[in-house]
């Protein structure tokens, strides 16, 4: 006869298991939430209950982007994120190749300064006057130069790691096969790169989509308004009409969903194994 051994069921990662399942539950609460006030009609939503919507109302969209002016906030939002992002991974990129590469005291330092960015609070009186002083208040380009300046230290020390692990080999094979330094960087180094890049472009744009603090002290024209001050707006004229608020708040979170959602396969660092064969 055979001896069966069963492997006993260890409790503690099913009590794991059961106590993240919850925290997604709870988590989720309130996205279901919005999702059913976004559909439902006006007397139906002032209960905000979590019942399915009597009557799917879609028309609620429509009257939310004719009267919020999220067309313009749409359009102001993916200028100020996409072009931001583009170049905040650009110069991040570009500044981690340098430090990592050349590991003097002076670079440390910088290094070092650059990150400090990350745990430092903002001091807006200071920011202030140098806005006002470079004329970029209430200014598309100010608020691109912002958010640029604000993501620029989590994306340096992001994409330092990285380039660290990229072997100085294929930068030595490039400088005997006769590259300078940019060309090293956009046709060796850079392509590599692409999976912490793509990391980085898109924590940049959903960090950036969802700022609300710079735009409301640096942007004071509604018509340069990106889509998180225009739901303010909107919240504030028609703040007992639920269900409209709702589809705002949804319609300004679905870019950012669906950007996830297209690059999330690309969020996983990328390995630079076998580019130089031994």
């Amino acid at each position: 006869m055979t001896d069966i051994r069963r492997k006993p069921i260890r409790a503690l990662p099913v009590v794991k298991n059961v106590i993240i399942w919850l925290l997604s539950a709870i988590m989720l609460i309130p996205l279901l939430l919005i999702v059913f006030t976004a559909f439902k009609g006006a007397d139906d939503a002032r209960g905000m209950s979590f019942s399915l919507p009597a009557s799917w109302d879609f028309g609620n969209f429509a009257e939310v982007i004719d009267k919020g002016n999220l067309g313009a906030g749409f359009l102001n939002s993916l200028l100020y994120s996409g072009l931001g992002s583009v170049l905040t991974v650009l110069f991040a990129s570009m500044a981690a190749f340098v430090l990592s590469r050349r590991r003097s005291r002076g670079n440390r330092f910088l290094y070092m300064f650059i990150v400090m960015g990350l745990v430092l609070p903002i001091n807006f009186v200071a920011l202030t006057k140098v806005m006002q002083t470079f004329e970029l208040n209430d200014t598309r380009v100010g608020i691109i130069l912002l958010y640029t300046a604000i993501q620029l230290p989590f994306i340096v020390f992001l994409c330092f790691g990285f380039v660290a692990r990229i072997p100085l080999e294929l930068d030595e094979a490039a400088v005997i096969d006769g590259c300078g330094p940019i060309r090293l960087f956009f046709l060796i180094i850079f392509p590599l790169m692409r999976p912490v890049l793509i990391t980085g472009l898109v924590l940049c744009f959903l960090n950036m989509w969802n700022e609300f603090i710079l735009p409301l002290y640096f942007l004071g024209s509604a018509d340069k308004w990106p889509m998180t001050l225009a739901v303010y707006g909107f919240f504030g004229r028609y703040e007992t009409q639920w269900n409209l608020i709702a589809a705002d708040v949804l319609l300004t979170s679905l870019p950012v969903v669906i950007m996830y959602f297209l690059a999330q396969r690309y969020i996983v660092g990328g390995q630079t194994e076998g580019a130089v064969k031994g």
